[in-house]
């Protein structure tokens, strides 16, 4: 490995570490805004864990910076209601530090004259979903941001009707070979004259601007047809006769369904690629895509362990779409700067990297489960519907529901996240997602 390429995978792992610890504390940023809005007192905002590299306290809060790059957290007087003992607590709303911490113990010490009017449990259940979902909330505000600001101006590779290569012969693609037979009849896209370079701008007298309308227009039709080419600065117009073959088939997005054909009618050329910006509308669908991607991913992550321990220690394949962690991303990072592309792609690449990880993030978080941010949304949610129930029907005020009794579910809960973000690790060192 050249010094060169040593140099620039530290520096794509140094651009995503940046990122990183920019999201982290554009997460708590939301609870922290959100929880001086509605009056609560917050002892410290922090990015990062373990030791304090750098803090400095602005009227009650202080601010920090410490030396794990991992994570980040608030601290909030009175998330759990009082226990039996009248104690109230200060708790973070950092999943890994809340283990630690003792339910109803440690905040009471923290506790100040004044802070009656001041903590968390006492505000309105919406009042709390409003300071828990806004943590997650800016992270898919950023990553809707970053990426719909570099499909609108950077774009994304998409195929045109430029022409890159001109099948010689119609072989049916569910075959899998690339070799002519003698027995294979031309292509009729070879036999019409198509030639590589050529840009096709009307089928059959009907102006096309996109692959997706050409490549369906040529699907449906079997027998003569007309296209109408742009070669050398002029257009002009060739005959073929389309034949039916069997082809790849294509779901209700244009995508291409692995293993999946159909008998359509077939030309027999290849379209060129080329990095072209989306449009607001084409950019909000392929964000919806992205989105619904991420859902899928995360119901889809227990059945992903499996593979990941044969990846991590045994023999198996790391499959790409595996689950990856903080150190998988930063040495994809890397990877992203040693690639033989222009500078605009690899910083287009690393922004999209890091919406992909602020997108992960708020689904993550919104899981209704302690010590998430929805666990707490969720038991807002239902001390909501506890009181409401109760005044309908002119019963005593249950009071505000105590999350801390879900604290041994909590714990096995991070024991679980803790036990598969090691899995990850692991795998991530040993058997790393690659892009090259």
């Amino acid at each position: 490995m050249s010094m060169t390429t040593i140099l620039m995978t530290v520096l794509g792992i140094a651009i995503f570490a940046v990122g990183l610890l920019f999201s982290i504390a554009w997460h708590e940023l939301g609870h922290l805004s959100t929880a001086k809005l509605f009056g609560i007192r917050v002892p410290q905002y922090m990015v990062g864990f373990g030791p304090t590299i750098w803090s400095r306290k602005k009227g009650d809060t202080e601010y920090g910076i410490k030396a794990i790059p991992a994570g980040g957290y608030i601290r909030m007087i009175g998330m759990f209601p009082p226990g039996p003992d009248g104690r109230l607590e200060a708790r973070s709303t950092s999943p890994w530090r809340g283990m630690i911490e003792d339910a109803r113990s440690a905040a009471f010490e923290e506790l100040q004259p004044g802070d009656e009017s001041r903590l968390f449990y006492t505000r309105k259940p919406w009042k709390r979903v409003i300071v828990m979902f806004a943590g997650p909330f800016m992270n898919l505000v950023l990553a809707v941001a970053i990426f719909m600001g570099v499909a609108m101006t950077f774009g994304f590779q998409t195929q045109t009707t430029e022409v890159a290569g001109v099948q010689r012969c119609v072989i049916e693609q569910s075959e899998k070979r690339d070799t002519c037979k003698a027995s294979d009849p031309v292509s009729p896209a070879k036999a019409a004259g198509l030639r590589e370079g050529d840009r096709i701008v009307a089928f059959d007298g009907q102006r096309v601007d996109d692959w997706a309308t050409l490549s369906d227009r040529i699907r449906q039709t079997v027998g003569p047809a007309t296209l109408t080419v742009e070669r050398d600065g002029k257009e002009q117009i060739l005959h073929a006769v389309l034949q039916e073959n069997t082809v790849a088939r294509k779901d209700a997005d244009g995508e291409v369904v692995p293993g999946k054909y159909v008998t359509a009618g077939y030309l027999g050329f290849a379209a060129n690629t080329e990095i072209l910006p989306l449009s607001f509308g084409d950019s909000v669908v392929r964000m919806g895509d992205m989105i619904e991607n991420g859902v899928d991913s995360i119901i889809a992550l227990p059945s992903k362990i499996p593979d990941l321990w044969s990846a991590a220690f045994g023999d198996g394949e790391r499959a790409d779409d595996s689950p990856v962690g903080v150190v998988g991303a930063a040495r994809i990072g890397g990877e992203v700067m040693n690639l033989d592309i222009p500078a605009q792609n690899q910083v287009a690449m690393m922004l999209f990297l890091l919406a992909g990880f602020n997108l992960s993030l708020f689904l993550f978080n919104m899981l209704p489960l302690l010590p998430l941010d929805g666990g707490h949304i969720a038991g807002a949610l239902w001390e909501a519907l506890r009181r409401n129930v109760a005044k309908v029907f002119r019963r005593p005020d249950p009071g505000p529901f105590d999350v801390a009794k879900l604290m041994p579910v909590a714990y096995v809960v991070a024991g679980i996240f803790i036990c598969f973000t090691l899995l990850v690790l692991v795998a991530d060192i040993v058997n790393p997602v690659k892009i090259t």
